[in-house]
C-alpha cells in the first residue's frame, strides 16, 4: 500500500503539473492520506472554514473520532483515502475520501449498480466514496481554503485522477451542496438526486408561532402528539458540553445498539466514538434525552452546525406512543427556535415527517464511472430517476400541513 501510494502521488504530481501549466499557476502536489492524522487539524479545518457555513461533519475532530474509535478503517471496509492538494507547501484543498469494499453506511444506494456490474462479470468493489461515513447530511466534500475557482477545479481534477490511477470501478461524492453538485457535473461526473425532509425556521419566536402556520386539523394533531408523548411522567432534557458525561453516553449507547441491531444488523459506531466526540466536540453535540422514574429511557443524538441542527441517531429501551416524534422532531424544532438556527435536518428517509412540518428537499450526489458503457447505462437511469424525484417532491408538498395560503418558498427563505 505504501509503494502504491508513492506511485499514485507521483502520477498525480505529473497530471496536476500539466493542469497548472495550462492555468499559469505554480506546480501543486496531491497526495493520498491513509489517516486523517496525516493532515494537521488546523490546516484541514482552515479548508473546511473556507467552504461555507460551519458544519461539524467536515471538522478534523469528527473524522478523527471515526478513525481512532475503530468505526472506520480496514476492518470495517472504510479505508481512509483522503485527497489533499498543496501548493508551495501550503494546503489549498482536501476531500474526505474512503476506499470501500461494500456499499453500507452511505444512504445513497448503489446496490443495483453493483449487482449489474457483477452480473456482467466485472468487479464493482473496491470503489471510492467521498462522504462522511454513516452521516446522511448535506455538507461540502470539496474543502478549499479559498473561494478560488482554480483551487476548486484543481481539487476536482485531483479526485478524478485518484480514481483513474487507483483503477477503481467508480467514485461517488454524496450529500453535496447544490453548487458543488453543479461544479462536478461540469467536470463530467453524473448527477443523482434524492430527497430528505427538513424543517425551516421562518423566524419563529416559539413553537406555538410555528403551529399557527399549519391548518387547524394538523395543528391540533401535533399538540395532541406532544401532550400524549409525555404522559407517564416522562421528562425531556437537552444535554450538551460538560453535561455529556460518560454515564449519559452509556445510556445513549444502549439506545443506539437497540436501534442498530433492529435496522441494519450491527451498529456502525463504536462506544469509543462517543467518548471521542465528547472530548473534542462537546459543544457541537446535543443529546435530547427522555427520562422516566429517574432513568433515561430514550434519546436522540444531534450535531449543531452554524445554521442547522442535524439529527443523527435515535433509540429507546421503552416504547411510548409519539415519544419518537417528540424527541427527534418536535424537541429539535424547539431547540432550533431557541437558538436561532435556520433548519433542522432530521436524517434520511421518513415521509411521516411531512405532516409534522418538515418539507421535502432535494439531496445531491455526483458519480464518476470508469467504464464508458457502464457509465452510459447509469447516466440513462439517473436521467429518469431525477425526473421521478422532482415529481415526487412536488407531490409530497401537496400533502404539506401548512395552510393553503402559506408560501412554502417563503418558509424556506427563498
Amino acid at each position: 500500500m505504501r509503494l502504491f501510494s508513492l506511485f499514485l502521488a507521483l502520477a498525480l504530481r505529473i497530471v496536476l503539473a500539466s493542469f497548472m501549466r495550462e492555468n499559469a499557476l505554480s506546480t501543486p502536489t496531491a497526495k493520498i492520506c491513509h489517516s486523517i492524522t496525516e493532515v494537521a487539524a488546523a490546516d484541514w479545518n482552515h479548508c473546511a472554514d473556507g467552504s461555507g457555513v460551519y458544519n461539524p461533519f467536515t471538522r478534523h475532530a469528527f473524522l478523527h473520532a471515526l478513525e481512532t474509535s475503530g468505526s472506520v478503517g480496514d476492518a470495517t471496509g472504510w479505508r481512509p483515502f483522503h485527497v489533499a492538494v498543496e501548493r508551495d507547501d501550503r494546503l489549498i484543498g482536501v476531500a474526505p475520501m474512503y476506499l470501500k469494499s461494500h456499499s453500507q453506511g452511505e444512504y445513497v444506494f448503489d446496490y443495483a449498480w453493483a449487482d449489474a456490474w457483477h452480473r456482467a462479470g466485472q468487479s464493482y468493489y473496491p470503489k471510492l466514496q467521498s462522504s462522511i461515513p454513516f452521516t446522511p447530511a448535506t455538507c461540502p466534500k470539496l474543502l478549499c481554503a479559498s473561494d478560488s475557482a482554480e483551487d476548486k477545479d484543481l481539487l476536482i481534477s485531483a479526485c478524478v485522477q485518484v480514481a483513474e490511477q487507483a483503477k477503481v470501478s467508480s467514485m461517488h461524492m454524496t450529500f453535496l451542496p447544490e453548487g458543488q453538485w453543479q461544479d462536478l457535473a461540469e467536470a463530467g461526473l453524473l448527477q443523482r438526486m434524492d430527497q430528505q425532509f427538513h424543517w425551516h425556521n421562518a423566524g419563529y419566536a416559539t413553537f406555538d408561532e410555528f403551529l399557527l402556520q399549519l391548518s387547524s386539523k394538523k395543528r391540533k394533531n401535533l399538540k395532541r402528539e406532544r401532550r400524549d408523548a409525555l404522559t407517564n411522567d416522562i421528562e425531556i432534557e437537552w444535554l450538551t458540553g460538560a453535561q455529556l458525561t460518560e454515564s449519559v453516553w452509556d445510556a445513549f449507547y444502549q439506545f443506539y445498539l437497540d436501534t442498530g441491531s433492529r435496522k441494519w444488523g450491527s451498529p456502525y459506531l463504536t462506544r469509543a466514538f462517543f467518548t471521542d466526540i465528547s472530548a473534542t466536540m462537546a459543544h457541537d453535540t446535543l443529546l435530547i434525552m427522555a427520562k422516566r422514574e429517574g432513568r433515561y429511557i430514550a434519546g436522540a443524538l444531534n450535531f449543531i452546525g452554524g445554521d442547522t441542527l442535524f439529527g443523527r441517531n435515535w433509540g429507546c429501551i421503552e416504547d411510548h406512543r409519539f415519544l419518537h416524534f417528540e424527541v427527534c422532531y418536535y424537541q429539535a424544532i424547539d431547540y432550533a427556535i431557541a437558538h436561532g438556527l435556520k433548519r433542522v435536518e432530521a436524517g434520511a428517509q421518513g415521509g411521516h415527517k411531512v405532516v409534522r412540518g418538515y418539507l421535502p428537499e432535494p439531496t445531491y450526489s455526483a458519480h464518476w464511472i470508469a467504464d464508458p458503457g457502464f457509465r452510459d447505462a447509469v447516466a440513462r437511469f439517473l436521467d429518469e430517476e431525477r425526473s421521478y424525484v422532482a415529481e415526487d417532491i412536488a407531490h409530497v408538498e401537496q400533502r404539506s400541513p401548512f395552510n393553503a395560503t402559506i408560501d412554502l418558498s417563503a418558509i424556506r427563505g427563498r
